[in-house]
């Protein structure tokens, strides 16, 4: 089991955003482990995606759709295509959470974040935290599940394109 310092897992978050931001999605959903996921929750404190709505809660094959839709010449709410920035504040691993198990090649980590999607002329600020649960396979790490809580995910929200 490869043990990771915390400046490598601080850089595979930094690295994750910076692929998002260069719409680099392909390589992105290639950092999901098979049963990965990508939660955004309806609720502030949602403990669990299938008790509850949620704004998102996409496994990797859903995850896959929506890659596809983004790179689809028929996708017509993405001519022009939406561009997307990353803010993030330093990753912080959270050494007390249940999955954190480092001796077992499990990480989790907690990024508060300002992200921005443009499209054409509208511009639309969110901010938030994302928590990232890490998992060692073949000596690199892969999410196995992306949580992101906006601030404001209670309120009336446009339509998301992208990725946070």
């Amino acid at each position: 089991m490869s043990q990771f310092t915390d400046q490598d897992i601080i850089d595979f978050v930094y690295a994750e955003a910076r692929m998002l931001d260069e719409q680099r999605f392909e390589d992105w959903l290639n950092l999901f482990t098979d049963d990965g996921h990508y939660w955004m929750p309806l609720a502030h404190d949602q403990t669990d995606p299938r008790l509850h709505t949620s704004l998102m809660d996409e496994d990797k094959l859903l995850l896959r759709v929506r890659v596809e839709r983004l790179k689809g010449q028929r996708t017509y709410s993405q001519q022009p295509r939406s561009r997307c920035h990353h803010l993030l504040a330093r990753p912080e691993i959270e050494t007390q959470h249940t999955s954190h198990q480092p001796d077992q090649g499990q990480y989790v980590v907690r990024t508060a974040f300002h992200y921005v999607e443009v499209r054409q002329d509208t511009q639309t600020i969110y901010a938030g935290w994302a928590t990232h649960e890490l998992r060692v396979e073949d000596n690199a790490l892969r999410i196995r599940r992306k949580r992101v809580d906006l601030l404001n995910c209670e309120s009336a929200l446009s339509s998301i394109q992208l990725f946070m």
